[in-house]
């Protein structure tokens, strides 16, 4: 039996929780939402990296067996913190993506586009330059996907959606990438957008890579029945009204709780 502890700022995370759920049926999950201090990717590192580690206790008292990080931010600049005070294993989501992102491209050149704060921090960019040394990495902060995402505009023939695509793709588009990392856990939801934007461009989402490599460290016993349990720390209804959305399955209640 293992039980996975998930948190994010917010609602973005539960990409990653569908993953894990469709990679390992069987495993109990624990989210938190932290959205009483959303969004994290216009905060500073420290004051992520203390917002991390509030969340992180919270969830390792529930007595989980792995954390996932399933914050681009917070991957980008609270893994060491986390991983230096916690007992059980962290995973985060800039690893994987670089993995991924490195294995997928023909020529090197790489876009990321991400919040702000994953952006500048340099975390995916140095990622990716370190399994392929020569790798041209291209970063562009995509803030307006977040609540377009939140709000379901999300269909590339809508012309608000496809005018911010273009607004903040165009540059990628002219370095020649031919590889993007989704570096925010909201911007699955746009992949049509983003793909009608940036056509042949082979678009990376870090949560099946995730999921794989939770489910290489987990012995979960296939058919058993799971637990999943959802927490927030702010506002249950507005998680509720569009978690549906993010997860792909209903999600009928969200305990509030102070972290």
């Amino acid at each position: 039996m293992a039980r996975i502890g998930i948190f994010d700022s917010g609602v973005g995370g539960l990409t990653v929780q569908r993953a894990i759920l469709d990679a390992l049926p069987g495993a109990d999950t624990l989210y938190l939402g932290d959205t009483a201090r959303v969004p994290y990717g216009t905060k500073s590192a420290d004051t992520v990296t203390q917002y991390s580690l509030r969340n992180a206790r919270f969830l390792t008292a529930q007595g989980i067996d792995l954390l996932v990080v399933a914050c681009n931010t917070a991957s980008a600049v609270a893994l060491p913190a986390l991983r230096a005070a916690l007992q059980v294993p962290v995973i985060g989501v800039v690893e994987p993506g670089a993995r991924a992102a490195v294995a997928a491209s023909r020529t090197g050149r790489i876009g990321v586009i991400g919040t702000p704060g994953t952006v500048g921090s340099g975390a995916y960019q140095a990622a990716i330059q370190a399994l392929r040394p020569g790798a041209v990495v291209t970063a562009r902060a995509c803030p307006l996907f977040v609540p377009l995402a939140e709000e379901g505009w999300t269909d590339p023939a809508d012309e608000i959606v496809r005018g911010v695509a273009r607004r903040y793709l165009a540059p990628l588009a002219g370095e020649g990438i031919d590889t993007l990392v989704l570096g925010c856990t909201h911007y699955p939801l746009l992949k049509a957008a983003i793909a009608a934007a940036l056509p042949g461009v082979i678009l990376v989402d870090s949560a099946e890579t995730v999921a794989a490599e939770v489910k290489g460290r987990l012995d979960v016993p296939p058919g058993r029945a799971a637990e999943h349990r959802f927490y927030v720390t702010d506002a249950p209804e507005r998680f509720l009204a569009v978690a549906g959305r993010f997860l792909g399955r209903p999600v009928e209640r969200a305990a509030h709780v102070d972290v």
